[in-house]
């Protein structure tokens, strides 16, 4: 059944690029579009598929559209734009978001595809690149169940586990929090290195214990060892973490102090230079706010 899914898919960007590499190794008949066009071009080369000149003419030729970009501005933009998706769709094409743009954003473009005879889930994703590449991603879906139905065996290419999260935009409020929490966790594990190094412990002998003990995290995991080594090679962009946090402190009816915390680091960040790093490299605002050095 997959198979026999038409597929547009729209951004290939860090993630996109991968996400839509799984949906080729999966079989599926596969239309791609890029803003900057040679990036599409050559995707096209390694990986076949068909190249779309507008997000119209894609949506023209394909059952379900995937887009994956970087916040809500630029889905307005692809979905309901100049020559975007909604000129060239037919009636009740079924569009599957997976970037990241915030509970509100995803219910106003939902509302203004229906009228339009179009359908939206959201269908923001977390893994960073490794499951991106692997297609071990987790999907979080706000929207109709009939809608994450169809929508299923695309979702199920690039990802391991896909969760309903409730009616449109719960996938999205779902993500802003869990990347909050990533982001607290990151400045922790930054400032328990820093921590450690002040005091004389070994580094190595830190991160054993935390990694099997009550420590443990994913953000241990992860981003340790780049931190540790001043690497940030972008696995997800500084600035990207820092437009989901934002978007979570936006929308949250309750304090949320951890996240507010790094949101302040994240954004000293930004201004030091490393928007387009990794966000491990969040540790060189620890380093500045607390005078210590990896």
């Amino acid at each position: 059944m997959a198979k026999e899914q038409r597929v547009g898919f729209i951004g290939l960007g860090l993630m996109g690029s991968l996400m839509a590499a799984s949906l080729r190794r999966a079989g599926f008949e596969l239309t791609v579009w890029n803003r900057t066009a040679a990036k599409a071009e050559r995707w096209v080369v390694e990986h076949g598929g068909q190249l779309a000149r507008t997000p119209a003419e894609l949506a023209a030729s394909v059952d379900v559209v995937v887009s994956m970009v970087v916040d809500g501005a630029q889905v307005d933009e692809v979905l309901l734009g100049n020559a975007g998706v909604v000129e060239g769709a037919s009636p009740g094409l079924l569009c599957v978001d997976c970037s990241t743009i915030g509970r509100t954003a995803a219910q106003q473009i939902g509302a203004q595809l229906a009228t339009h005879g179009l359908r939206l889930i959201d269908a923001p994703v977390t893994g960073s690149t490794p499951a991106a590449r692997e297609a071990t991603l987790t999907i979080m879906v706000g929207g109709a169940a009939a809608d994450l139905a169809e929508a299923r065996p695309v979702l199920e290419a690039m990802g391991r586990t896909v969760v309903q999260a409730g009616p449109l935009g719960d996938g999205q409020a779902i993500k802003v929090i869990n990347n909050a929490v990533a982001a607290a966790n990151a400045v922790t594990v930054a400032e328990a290195l820093l921590a450690a190094t002040a005091a004389g412990v070994d580094l190595d002998s830190l991160v054993a214990v935390m990694a099997d003990g009550s420590g443990a995290s994913k953000m241990l995991e992860l981003k340790a060892t780049p931190m540790r080594a001043h690497d940030y090679t972008p696995l997800f962009r500084l600035n990207h973490m820092a437009k989901d946090v934002a978007l979570c402190l936006a929308t949250s009816p309750s304090p949320f102090r951890g996240a507010e915390l790094a949101l302040e680091d994240l954004r000293a960040a930004e201004r030091a230079g490393f928007a387009q790093s990794d966000f491990a490299a969040l540790l060189e605002a620890v380093q500045q706010r607390t005078g210590e050095r990896l």
